[in-house]
C-alpha cells in the first residue's frame, strides 16, 4: 500500500474507532488536572469541559427547573445533548446562612409565594420538598453524579438573586454584601462538602467581579487567598480564577503571575456575550467588528494559552429565537474562535425559564436550551451548531491524528467534505472532513492525494482540482475578520466561497467586504482549524 491512500486508511479505521468508543458508557472524572493549556485525567489525556450553567443562585436557591421534570431526567438530558459538565452555581448565603440554609424547600418556596412551582416540585421531585435547601442542592448533585456529568461549583452572588449589576453590593471585596472572609469560610465549606461527590472537578472562586472598588492589588489578594482555602479543603478540584470587569479583564496577569503553594490544578475564567460591546456587532461592519473584538479578547483573556495556562470560557450565548441581530453576528464570530482555539467552556444557559427572576414569576430565558415548559429543546439547530464544540480538535491523548486542519463553516458549526457520489463539495460534521493542507502557496490540498481546491467560475460549485498550478488554486484569506476565502477563478472574476441552502459550496462574489453595517457576511466566512484528534 503506497504512502497515500495509507494516510486515508489510517483516517478510516480512526473515525470507525471513534463511533465505536463513543458507544460506551461515558465514565466521570474524579480528579483533573491542569497540563499547559490543557486540563487532562490522572492518565494525561485531554478531558474537554463542554458545559452548561445550571443556576441555583436565585431567591429559591433551588436548581431551576425541577418543577418541570424530575431532577434525573434534566440530568439525562444534559447528557444526551452532548455536555459533559455543569456549572452548578451558588450563592455565598448557602453555606453561610444556617437560617436561610435550613429552610426547607417548601419552606422557601411558600416564604417568596411561589405556589405553582412547587406543586409541580411536589409532582416532579417529591423526594425534595421537605429537604433544608443545602441538601436538596447535594440532591442535585447526585443525580448529575448517576448520569455522569462532571460539576463545577460556582460561587456566582452572596445574595440570593439575579446577578449583575455594578451596584448591587456583590461586585467586589469590601462590598457591602462581599466580606472576603465569609467569602473564603464559605469557600472552603463547599470544598468540604465536594470531597463527599466525585463528579466535582472544580470550583469557580467568584463571578463576574465588577463595580468601582475593584483593584488588582486586592484581586491578587484575595483570590490568592481564596485559591488556597478551597485546595487545603479539597485537593481534588480544579480551582477556577475570574477576572475583573464581569469576567472579561485577565490581561494583568501577562506581567504578574498568581503565586500559589499548589501546581497543575489552576484554570482561569472569561465570559463573552454579544452585549459585552453593546450594539457594535449590528451598528457596524461584522468584518471589522469581529477582528476589534478578537484582538481584544486575545489581549484580555485568551493570551493565557500561549502562556501555558487552561482557559474556561464559563459563559456565552445568544437569543436562541434568532431574531437578535447583534447576538447573531457576535455568534459567528464566537464560534470561529471557540474551534479554532478549542477552548473548555460553559454555555448560558440550561434553564427555559425561572421559578422567580428579578421580581417576575416564571420569566421565559431567551438563552435557555430549555423551551418555556422544559417539554422540549428551544431551538434543535442551535443546538446542533454548537455541538462541534463539544469534542476536542486538539490535546494529548484520545484518538491522535495527523496534524490538519479543516475548513470549518462558524455560521453552520460545520465543515467542508467530500462527497463522491456525485462528486462534490458539501457542508457536514466536522469529524467526518477530510485532512486539508494549506501550502505556502495557498493552496488547499486535501493531504495524501492530489486534490485541490478549486474556484471554476461565479455561481458555480467549487470543485477539486488534481494540480495546484491549476486557475482558481490559490486561496487568500481576505477581510478585516480573515474568514473570506478568496480566488481568482478559472474565468477571470474574483470569488469567494459561499454555501447554497442545500449546504452546497459555491463560488459567489465576495460580499461585506466594504465598511457598510447592513450586509451579513456570515454565509462566506470560512475558518482553518487545527486538528491533531478524532
Amino acid at each position: 500500500m503506497g504512502t497515500l491512500p495509507k494516510l486515508h486508511f489510517l483516517l478510516l479505521i480512526s473515525k470507525v474507532l471513534f463511533f465505536s468508543m463513543a458507544r460506551l458508557k461515558p465514565v466521570v472524572a474524579q480528579q483533573l488536572y491542569a497540563d499547559s493549556r490543557w486540563i487532562v485525567d490522572g492518565d494525561g489525556r485531554r478531558v474537554k469541559l463542554a458545559c452548561v450553567n445550571w443556576p441555583a443562585h436565585l431567591q429559591p436557591l433551588l436548581a431551576e427547573g425541577l418543577s418541570k421534570l424530575p431532577a434525573d431526567t434534566i440530568a439525562r438530558k444534559i447528557r444526551e445533548m452532548g455536555f459533559n459538565c455543569v456549572r452548578l452555581t451558588w450563592a455565598l448565603e448557602l453555606p453561610m446562612n444556617e437560617t436561610l440554609a435550613s429552610l426547607t424547600v417548601t419552606q422557601s418556596f411558600q416564604n417568596l409565594g411561589l405556589f405553582e412551582s412547587l406543586a409541580g416540585i411536589k409532582s416532579n421531585n417529591p423526594s425534595l420538598i421537605n429537604l433544608p435547601l443545602m441538601e436538596a442542592y447535594k440532591s442535585v448533585m447526585t443525580s448529575l453524579r448517576n448520569n455522569q456529568v462532571m460539576v463545577i461549583l460556582d460561587n456566582h452572588i452572596t445574595t440570593p438573586g439575579w446577578c449583575c449589576s455594578g451596584e448591587d453590593g456583590n461586585g467586589f471585596f469590601g462590598d457591602k454584601y462581599f466580606d472576603p472572609q465569609v467569602w473564603m469560610q464559605g469557600l472552603h465549606k463547599m470544598a468540604t462538602m465536594a470531597t463527599g461527590f466525585s463528579n466535582v472537578i472544580g470550583m469557580s472562586l467568584r463571578n463576574e467581579l465588577r463595580g468601582p472598588r475593584q483593584n488588582v492589588d486586592d484581586w491578587y489578594k484575595y483570590m490568592q487567598q481564596g485559591a488556597e482555602s478551597v485546595h487545603a479543603a479539597n485537593p481534588d478540584v480544579l480551582v477556577i480564577l475570574s477576572g475583573l470587569h464581569y469576567d472579561k479583564v485577565l490581561s494583568f496577569l501577562q506581567n504578574r503571575p498568581v503565586s500559589l503553594s499548589f501546581t497543575k490544578k489552576l484554570v482561569f475564567e472569561m465570559h463573552w456575550y454579544g452585549f459585552t460591546d453593546g450594539e457594535a456587532w449590528q451598528s457596524g461592519n461584522p468584518n471589522d467588528v469581529c477582528k476589534a473584538v478578537s484582538n481584544e479578547v486575545m489581549s484580555q483573556s485568551v493570551f493565557l494559552l500561549e502562556q501555558g495556562y487552561p482557559l474556561f470560557v464559563s459563559e456565552f450565548g445568544a437569543d436562541e429565537r434568532g431574531t437578535n441581530v447583534n447576538d447573531n453576528r457576535y455568534m459567528d464570530c464566537f464560534m470561529a474562535m471557540a474551534a479554532e482555539f478549542d477552548w473548555d467552556f460553559a454555555l448560558w444557559t440550561l434553564q427555559g425559564s425561572y421559578y422567580l427572576r428579578q421580581g417576575v414569576v416564571g420569566k421565559e430565558e431567551f438563552y435557555g436550551l430549555f423551551n418555556y415548559d422544559w417539554s422540549g429543546i428551544r431551538n434543535s439547530s442551535y443546538l446542533r451548531r454548537i455541538s462541534v464544540l463539544q469534542l476536542p480538535f486538539q490535546g494529548p491523548g484520545g484518538l491522535q491524528t495527523v496534524a490538519h486542519k479543516v475548513i470549518f463553516h462558524p455560521l453552520t458549526g460545520l465543515c467542508i467534505l467530500r462527497r463522491r457520489r456525485p462528486a462534490r463539495l458539501v457542508l457536514g460534521p466536522c469529524i467526518y472532513s477530510e485532512p486539508w493542507s494549506y501550502t505556502p502557496q495557498n493552496a488547499l490540498w486535501v493531504m495524501g492525494l492530489p486534490l485541490y481546491l478549486r474556484a471554476i467560475g461565479l455561481g458555480r460549485p467549487a470543485r477539486l482540482g488534481t494540480s495546484p498550478t491549476e486557475p482558481g488554486t490559490k486561496w487568500e484569506m481576505i477581510s478585516a475578520s480573515e474568514m473570506h476565502l478568496s480566488s481568482k477563478a478559472e474565468d477571470g472574476s474574483t470569488v469567494c466561497l459561499d454555501v447554497n441552502t442545500h449546504n452546497t459550496v459555491m463560488v459567489e462574489a465576495c460580499k461585506c467586504l466594504s465598511s457598510e453595517s447592513s450586509c451579513d457576511p456570515a454565509s462566506q466566512w470560512f475558518r482553518l482549524v487545527d486538528r491533531t484528534r478524532l
